[in-house]
Formats: structure tokens, sequence, C-alpha cells
């Protein structure tokens, strides 16, 4: 019995998910290109450190919260289905999102993403933003290293969030409900 021929997004995803990246890499599948990135500098795990205990402390709903769980975003026209890593994920607790072997998790329930700047970091401005938003992900923080603002995005509408709260660091970042509180960016400076 013939087999279809498999088509160029096949190949590419089947390429992707057999990568077998160095330790501390990180391989993503992003608007079709295959992006691995080094492993980050101390101060990006410091921001997401205290983003992190900020989160779980003072959320209005007790979060989950997951540094390298990857996220099945959806297909892009003429792309595989994208595979991002975001440098942090937060989720109501109660959904227990992160069981199971799979390192690959659909994004439904998540209530947040993070992202620091580091290598990338138009990736991060632009098209993650836009990964993110077809994802239908409630919320996007961006702390932005080089131009020490921290962004909210929000109302994933399509390819783009419809909302945007941005202030300097050392301004607290209203986080609105599930988690109801001023994110303090002092820490930041």
């Amino acid at each position: 019995m013939a087999h279809e021929p498999l088509s160029q997004e096949d190949v590419l995803l089947e390429g992707f998910l057999a990568l077998d990246t160095p330790e501390g890499f990180r391989a993503e599948l992003v608007e079709g290109e295959i992006v691995v990135t080094p492993p980050p500098d101390g101060d990006h795990e410091d921001y997401i450190n205290l983003i992190m205990k900020q989160v779980i402390r003072r959320s209005r709903t007790d979060m989950d919260f997951s540094g390298n769980k990857g996220l099945k975003l959806g297909r892009t026209e003429g792309c595989p289905e994208e595979h991002v890593i975001p440098d942090g994920t937060f989720a109501p607790q109660v959904l227990r999102l992160y069981r199971g072997a799979d390192p690959w998790m659909p994004c439904q329930g998540v209530a947040m993403v993070l992202e620091v700047t580091s290598t990338r970091p138009k990736a991060d401005r632009e098209v993650k933003r836009r990964c993110y938003a077809r994802g239908g992900i409630p919320f996007y923080l961006l702390i932005d290293r080089d131009t020490s603002e921290a962004t909210l995005l929000s109302d994933p509408r399509d390819d783009d969030y419809r909302q945007r709260c941005t202030v300097p660091f050392g301004k607290p970042l209203t986080l609105p409900e599930p988690f109801a509180f001023d994110l303090e960016t002092s820490d930041f400076l």
C-alpha cells in the first residue's frame, strides 16, 4: 500500500520533534522556523524568579508555574503546529495542567505566559506575541531588559493582543483577575 507523501510542514514538524538539543538549550518551532536558543544568563533567571514568587504569593487565584513546559499553539497558514517554550507559564492550580509525561501541552487553561528578553528580543516582542495571541492565551507578560519596561498584553484576537499596558521598571504593573494584584518592578532596576 502506497503512503501519501509527507507535506513540507509534516517533514519540518517531524524533524523538529526529533531534535536532540544540548542540555540547557531550547528548541522551538515558531512560524515555520526552528529556533534554538542558548542557556539564559543569570539576570534573565533572576527576573523570572522575582515574578514567579510575586505571582504565587500574591495572586487571588492559586497559580502553578512552569519554566520548562512547552506549549502547542496551533498552526499558522503554511506552517506546522507551533511549539514554543515560554520563560514562564502560569495556570490556575485547580487545573493541574502540568501533569503528564508529554513535554508539549495544549495552551488551553494557561492564564499567562512570561517572556524576559534575551538573545532574540525582537522574537519576544513580535513573533512570540503573535503566537501566544493565536493560541488564545489571555495574558502575555513581557519583561524587556533593553527598554527597561514591563508590558502586559491582553485581549487576544487572531494574530495579536488588543490591549497593552507598559510601565517603566520601578513602577507597578496591574495584573487583572485571576491575578488581581500590582506586580512590583522596582527590583528590576
